[in-house]
């Protein structure tokens, strides 16, 4: 289970498993990677549902363990240079790993083959904070036949305090990373490495009638997903308010799929990857798109990315998902010896991005000229 801020998951699991030791006799144990004494544990929290839930009654709490009268007990220990207490641990029907970003990989591979009891359950709850982090990399950002993963965030919490929800509209206005890491629970991401960080922002916003749209595609390889965008500009700011996004998707349907993403891209010049010009003069011959090619070449990537850099700010719809996750992992490469920022970008994390590039290709600022057709 892994989120952001406020989402009431450490309730969750406490109240899973406090369900769990009333049904019949299980052992508990619950873990963290560093903890020196029982206050570091969540032997507070377990204690606090169990007397909120009004079940005291069916407990025994001392100031270190949790005993259920039907013979279920609650176990608590760290993790760090706890190896061999862990590895005698036997029995064990329900671990619960809380804080599991701080999980080093040598703690999993310790704890997770004690964890052997047929039918038994690891739960690991943990707010993202590293992408390499051992828990994300290993459990969620992989598919395996043997875990559920569950995200979460302060959306889906019915009981998201007043307090809490100022202190999130307050972020996502003013520190949009911020926000996105602490209350949509999305991994931390180094500023000075993002393109575009501090130039942008997702918010609602109503696109006006007389709105001149600029419209960019770029097709998708193998894997990669054909993405489309349209945008207009207003007051020196640039506002995304479509986006299309498909993995693998056919010639015969991208016009349909990307025209019922965005129908005025039928409508008006779109301006596209001419690294593909037969797919270009598909969607021109047979489907009917004005679409032209954009044009490439040395710098034109750095020329893209400073043309979008010029706008005052970036307003991204939140209807456009795609395109603020990329707004966000777009990154500058690093000198893999010396770990300097480069003037040379990552390629990937960029569809959105280099379609909205391509649809940006024939306004220009310093003229301030605007092309209709």
């Amino acid at each position: 289970m892994h989120s952001g801020r406020g989402t009431g998951k450490s309730w969750a699991v406490g109240d899973f498993l406090i369900t769990k030791s009333l049904e019949k006799k299980n052992l508990i144990l619950c873990v963290r990677e560093i903890q020196k004494s029982i206050k570091q544990s969540v032997h507070k929290l377990l204690s606090n549902r169990i007397e909120q839930h009004g079940l005291k009654n069916f407990f025994q709490i001392t100031d270190t363990s949790i005993l259920c009268n039907n013979g279920s007990e609650f176990i608590f220990a760290g993790l760090y240079r706890n190896v061999d207490n862990i590895r005698s641990t036997e029995g064990v029907d329900y671990c619960w790993v809380e804080e599991a970003h701080s999980v080093s990989q040598n703690s999993f591979d310790v704890l997770i083959p004690t964890i052997r009891k047929p039918g038994s359950k690891i739960i690991m709850s943990y707010n993202p904070t590293n992408e390499d982090d051992p828990v994300h990399a290993k459990f969620t950002l992989t598919d395996r036949n043997d875990t559920l993963k569950i995200a979460s965030s302060y959306k889906d919490n019915p009981f998201f305090p007043d307090v809490l929800k100022d202190e999130m509209e307050y972020d996502k206005q003013y520190d949009y990373e911020k926000y996105l890491h602490i209350w949509e629970g999305k991994c931390v991401t180094h500023s000075e490495d993002q393109i575009f960080y501090g130039k942008w922002s997702v918010e609602d916003f109503e696109t006006p009638e007389n709105a001149i749209f600029y419209h960019g595609l770029d097709f998708g390889y193998s894997t990669d997903p054909t993405a489309a965008t349209r945008c207009f500009i207003k007051d020196d700011c640039l506002y995304i308010d479509r986006e299309s996004y498909k993995s693998k998707l056919e010639i015969t349907d991208t016009a349909q799929y990307i025209i019922n993403d965005i129908p005025t891209i039928h409508r008006h010049l779109c301006i596209a990857d001419s690294a593909r010009p037969e797919t270009i003069s598909h969607l021109r011959n047979i489907n009917g798109m004005n679409i032209s090619g954009a044009k490439k070449g040395a710098g034109s990537v750095i020329d893209g990315i400073q043309k979008i850099r010029g706008f005052k700010h970036i307003y991204i719809h939140p209807d456009c998902k795609e395109t603020a996750t990329e707004f966000r992992l777009y990154k500058w490469k690093r000198n893999a010896t010396t770990g300097i920022l480069l003037n040379d970008p990552e390629d990937k994390h960029n569809h959105i991005i280099d379609a909205l590039r391509y649809a940006l290709e024939k306004y220009n600022k310093s003229k301030w000229t605007v092309h209709t057709w």
